[in-house]
């Protein structure tokens, strides 16, 4: 069932991070959430207390939380293209040497001559170390952020040993039989007999080719089920959590991980998510925003760039021009963000702003191309506040910008329509900058609030549709348009619209 709540459930927070390790594994969105609903099931036909079956749920969900660690370098082995490469192996994970040659064959180095392909296809399955590390540094990563997340012992035992295997043969400990954690031998199974699925193949042949892969009792669990989960389905998900549903108090931790789960792809954003959260909150503030407003602005601020992981790093980490389809691909992540975000009651509150933060006024934004008319005061504060940010850091085909020369380029920016002036100024006001920007006067002493609420009343929204797309009380909209229609000295809204036109505002 839903959440009618609002409040932030750590189930359904687990899942919307699946849905990002999917799309960074080169998953088809809802894989984690069929791999979890199909693990729980296996969990209850053997038996599992409410608390393993929980322990299974959230290490299922959870499982490749920590692959956006060295990323970096993976791709830079491979060609570039590390989702491809995570999507090539996904299927070969469990398999023997053959299997994972004929995983990498096509995804590692492509573009390079055969000779040379071969080679570095060579060096990348004889560098045990590398791949040790690379494994050793997976499981770390989704062990601590898991621990941040307040989940249980069992759950982060699980996840520092997430490509162990039955036989012995995995990472990264080299464990064997029931020294694997059961949430791994459970999950490991389930995401496989997904992939199979996926790819059209009967999962109980692959389970018997694969032989000592699995662990027998587990397989036969599943074998008596006798069938797999089709249907990534969110609320059957969500309603099977065993009692007591966990919720989350500490909302700020909870999107801290989420923010560093993303920024972790790349060296190049590390603390991004963090620092535009700072300037939001800030300018904010200045911009006489409440306090509600403020929180959940610096929420969204932690979690706008969620969907970078769906971009590969061969791009990302480009020293030179971009090919249009690169910029497609880059174009991409704002859409993808807004997906990851809006299954959960709670984030979804935040999708809409954090998938807007590269839209202009002037229209040359990306991905929705929306101007002016279209954005909220949010809106332009968070755009502002992630170009300043991004301006002021390393990039592989630039270096940082000094915190003046960021300045200059941001008012240059809204002086040409690319940003809001209003916002530009409130963001360097919060980073102790002076600056000459000055919004234009707005007539009847029209607060920002109200003009937003202005614009909407002339394109004949009613109150409670004002009140979701401000994310404030129909009560409030009521107040604030008393406030407009005495400012204005109109009774109607066709006399506001009329107004609005006057004066430029309707846009």
């Amino acid at each position: 069932m839903r959440n009618p709540s609002g409040q932030l459930r750590l189930t359904e927070l687990l899942a919307s991070l699946s849905l990002a390790t999917d799309i960074l594994t080169g998953q088809p969105m809802g894989h984690g959430v069929r791999t979890c609903l199909l693990a729980t099931e296996i969990a209850k036909q053997l038996g599992c207390s409410p608390d393993q079956v929980r322990h299974v749920q959230q290490v299922a969900l959870l499982r490749f939380l920590g692959c956006t660690a060295e990323v970096s370098r993976l791709a830079s082995d491979v060609g570039g293209d590390d989702i491809s490469f995570f999507r090539a192996m996904a299927p070969v994970l469990n398999g023997g040497r053959t299997e994972t040659l004929r995983g990498i064959m096509g995804v590692v180095t492509p573009e390079l001559p055969a000779l040379r392909r071969l080679g570095a296809i060579a060096r990348f399955l004889t560098d045990t170390e590398t791949e040790r590390l690379t494994i050793s540094s997976h499981c770390e990563v989704a062990a601590m952020l898991a621990h941040r997340l307040g989940l249980d012992d069992p759950v982060l035992e699980a996840l520092r040993h997430a490509y162990e295997r039955w036989d012995g043969r995995g990472s990264p400990e080299g464990l064997a039989g029931d020294e694997v954690p059961l949430e791994i031998r459970i999950s490991a199974l389930a995401r496989d007999v997904d992939l199979a699925t996926i790819a059209g193949d009967d999962p109980l042949l692959l389970l018997a080719t694969r032989g000592k892969t699995y662990d027998p009792r587990v397989v036969s669990a599943y074998a008596e089920m006798s069938r797999t989960v089709a249907v990534a389905d969110w609320d059957v998900l969500i309603s099977s959590e065993p009692d007591p549903i966990a919720t989350i108090d500490d909302v700020d931790s909870a999107l801290f991980v989420m923010a560093d789960f993303a920024d972790l792809k790349s060296p190049w954003t590390r603390g991004h998510s963090r620092r535009v959260a700072d300037v939001v909150s800030r300018a904010a503030t200045s911009a006489g925003l409440g306090p509600g407003d403020v929180e959940r602005l610096r929420h969204t601020a932690l979690v706008h760039d969620l969907g970078k992981v769906g971009v590969e790093n061969g791009i990302w980490e480009k020293t030179g021009p971009l090919s249009l389809d690169e910029w497609e691909r880059v174009r991409l992540h704002p859409y993808l963000t807004e997906r990851i975000l809006s299954r959960c009651v709670y984030l979804a509150t935040l999708a809409e702003t954090a998938s807007r933060h590269h839209e202009r006024p002037d229209g040359t934004g990306y991905h929705r191309r929306l101007d002016s008319a279209q954005l909220t005061t949010a809106d332009h504060i968070l755009a502002a506040a992630s170009a300043h940010v991004a301006m002021t850091s390393d990039r592989p085909h630039r270096p940082a910008m000094s915190a003046d020369d960021a300045a200059v380029a941001l008012e240059k920016g809204a002086a040409d329509g690319a940003f809001d002036v209003a916002a530009v100024r409130h963001v360097l006001h919060a980073l102790g900058h002076e600056t000459s920007l000055r919004a234009s006067p707005v007539p009847a002493g029209l607060t920002d609030r109200e003009v937003e609420v202005l614009r909407l009343l002339t394109r004949e929204h009613t109150n409670r549709e004002i009140a979701d797309a401000l994310f404030i009380s129909p009560k409030t909209v009521g107040r604030h348009v008393e406030n407009i229609y005495t400012k204005i000295g109109v009774s109607t809204r066709a006399g506001a619209a009329v107004f609005a036109m006057e004066n430029g505002l309707h846009r």
